[in-house]
């Protein structure tokens, strides 16, 4: 994830609300009154899927069997005038009017991690470009954070707005360095990132929260992985790529790495270097605006377009895409509409922005 707040995702309060029953699995949870279906949810334990959480990326949406919601604000892109006539919703906007019954896949209890505020300390700051900085967040002793590689944490500000990003290393590697890993992408005139980028220093005591997302490896399957990034995307595909090394996988595993320029592939270094390791790993960097100057000899234009350039039929595959909204938009559309890829064999974690955020707009209620 990438600079979002995610105030307005759950009114919870102390009273009773509604029974939730997600079909075909039967497994039920109950809401507060004012509280969305998906913080119901990761309150109850139960793994729905999601993304942004803030009615923005539409990783969320499914279909309403019974009962009837109340949306809060969300972007059309992310849930349609037309889909929400035909009963389809975003449950992180979500708000139950009574007992309702929905339809969602990725449903499983095993999966969810114990959702934590922890105190961290900034322990490295480094520039990995010109507008990318890599933070090393140090972890309380003696409290353990588990996360599935894929998934994001949330720094709560002093004010009490939320942004996102997702962990770039394995939870593997905590164990010899108790540090979680962010990209983050330099946002001119981002609260978040211009202090960052400005007065923040090491040693200097964030609060976070997480884990969170339905983003990450589906280790029981064995298709080949097309992995698809843009920008700092590349975060929780880089702990993707540790975790399938750490499991000794032999999976196939495609990564389709874009950035507007080559030195915006500020890791290209270190992918190439797993690639020794781990042949079963091809690397397909594009770049969508490369200059003359540049002396690019690689793949130009968009990134979710070479993979169609390369793939007349996806559907023996899994992809899993990170990145802006747009790319991972028009990624989802071609791969299932013209290769094949079933929709359930989508994967997706769509960065929005503030700018996301504040596009979204207040919809009627849904009955």
């Amino acid at each position: 994830m990438t600079e979002t707040n995610k105030d307005n995702q759950s009114m919870t309060t102390s009273e009773s609300g509604h029974k939730v029953t997600v079909a075909p699995s039967g497994r039920s949870f109950s809401t507060h009154n004012g509280e969305t279906i998906l913080a119901a949810a990761i309150r109850a334990g139960i793994g729905l899927p999601y993304g942004c959480r803030d009615g923005a990326c539409g990783s969320c949406k499914c279909k309403k069997l019974e009962g009837a919601v109340v949306h809060g604000p969300h972007q059309p892109r992310a849930l349609s005038a037309e889909e929400e006539q035909a009963g389809m919703i975003l449950t992180c906007s979500a708000v139950a009017l009574g007992d309702v019954v929905i339809e969602s896949r990725q449903v499983t209890d095993e999966s969810a991690f114990p959702v934590k505020k922890l105190p961290v300390r900034i322990a490295r700051m480094s520039r990995l470009a010109h507008d990318v900085m890599e933070l090393r967040l140090q972890l309380p002793a003696g409290t353990p954070l588990r996360y599935h590689a894929g998934q994001y944490i949330e720094f709560v500000l002093k004010d009490g707005a939320r942004r996102s990003y997702s962990m770039a290393n394995a939870p593997h590697t905590l164990a010899t360095e108790p540090m979680v890993q962010l990209h983050l992408r330099h946002m001119p005139g981002g609260l978040f990132t211009d202090h960052v980028f400005g007065a923040m220093k090491e040693k200097d005591i964030l609060r976070i929260e997480g884990p969170f997302g339905s983003f990450y490896l589906r280790e029981d399957g064995s298709k080949p992985i097309i992995a698809l990034a843009s920008g700092t995307g590349l975060a929780p595909i880089k702990a993707l790529i540790e975790h399938l090394q750490h499991l000794g996988s032999t999976r196939p595993i495609t990564l389709y790495w874009g950035a507007r320029r080559p030195r915006d592939l500020y890791l290209d270094a270190w992918v190439r270097a797993q690639q020794q390791a781990m042949p079963q790993l091809t690397y397909v960097p594009v770049a969508s605006d490369a200059l003359p100057e540049d002396g690019w000899q690689g793949r130009t234009g968009f990134v979710h377009q070479a993979v169609l350039q390369d793939f007349a039929d996806l559907s023996g595959h899994e992809v899993y895409a990170c990145g802006a909204p747009v790319v991972v938009d028009a990624a989802l559309a071609a791969y299932t509409k013209e290769r094949g890829l079933p929709p359930e064999a989508f994967y997706a974690d769509a960065f929005t922005s503030e700018a996301d955020k504040h596009d979204a707009r207040p919809e009627a209620a849904t009955l």
